[in-house]
């Protein structure tokens, strides 16, 4: 009777704590697991998000791209399909299509004369025009073509001229069709004296033109229109041209003022 039973050895009491701990590790396990989990969301979240992009936050926006300056012959080959011959049964000129419908401007002293107008576009197409408006005082007429090309190419317009700017001139000299000169702005607000009166507020600039120039455009490094010529300086009475030059801004010429720099069209 004084005899343990058998197993009594094994089922003794346990060191204290040991189960305490096991649940205390495991549960600091479970919690760790937790904690990963969490910031693995909160990571995938920024990563997720645009502003946390330091690339988008840091990416400047775009700015306006300036306009190409333009060599001689690329401004040539820009205007060339808007260049018109211009003639009557007195005159020879230079005319330029502003207009989808193809208006054209020319000078007024070119068509002033009367009879019959005719103009001939790029592509060779030749047709009678009349006179949409004329403004002797600026020595400048707006032409209607009574057909048009198959492809009406209006020439681009600019706004005002800066002296020492480079420009480019084209049109007919003494019936020299599609003629190229380029020189500098050389004055703003000049007054011309001509034989059909005074002009004031001109463009004066060096590049060549002579008679059959007259209505031809003036154009920017840009190749953009910014003047219509109209008369020269001659030296001593001679119908030739002396380094002189004049255009009406294209600002005045299409009704809108624009003498001086940076003035021209509401385009």
């Amino acid at each position: 009777m004084g005899r343990e039973p058998a197993g009594t050895e094994s089922a003794g009491p346990r060191p204290p704590g040991t189960r305490g701990s096991r649940r205390r590790l495991a549960a600091g396990l479970a919690g760790a697991v937790v904690l990963l989990v969490v910031i693995a969301v909160l990571a995938t979240l920024l990563a997720r998000s645009p502003a946390a992009t330091p690339a988008a936050a840091a990416t400047p926006p775009p700015t306006p791209t300036a306009a190409p300056t333009l060599t001689v012959p690329a401004i040539y080959q820009r205007v060339s399909p808007s260049l018109v011959l211009v003639r009557t049964s007195k005159k020879l000129g230079t005319g330029v299509i502003v207009a989808d419908n193809g208006t054209i401007l020319t000078a007024n002293h070119v068509i002033s004369g009367g009879g019959a107008i005719s103009v001939t576009f790029a592509d060779g197409t030749t047709t009678t025009a009349s006179i949409a408006s004329a403004n002797p005082k600026q020595d400048i007429a707006a032409l209607i073509p009574a057909r048009l090309p198959q492809v009406v190419v209006p020439a681009n317009l600019g706004g005002g001229a800066d002296v020492g700017a480079q420009v480019v001139a084209i049109g007919n000299p003494l019936g020299l069709i599609d003629s190229v000169s380029s020189g500098v702005v050389s004055g703003l607000d000049r007054t011309a004296d001509t034989d059909v009166g005074k002009f004031s507020g001109l463009i004066q600039f060096d590049a060549s033109v002579n008679p059959g120039s007259s209505g031809g455009p003036l154009l920017d490094a840009h190749g953009l229109v910014i003047g219509i010529v109209v008369s020269i300086a001659v030296p001593d009475g001679e119908d030739a041209f002396a380094g002189i030059g004049f255009a009406v801004p294209i600002g005045t010429a299409l009704g809108g003022g624009g003498t001086g720099p940076g003035k021209g069209p509401q385009i």
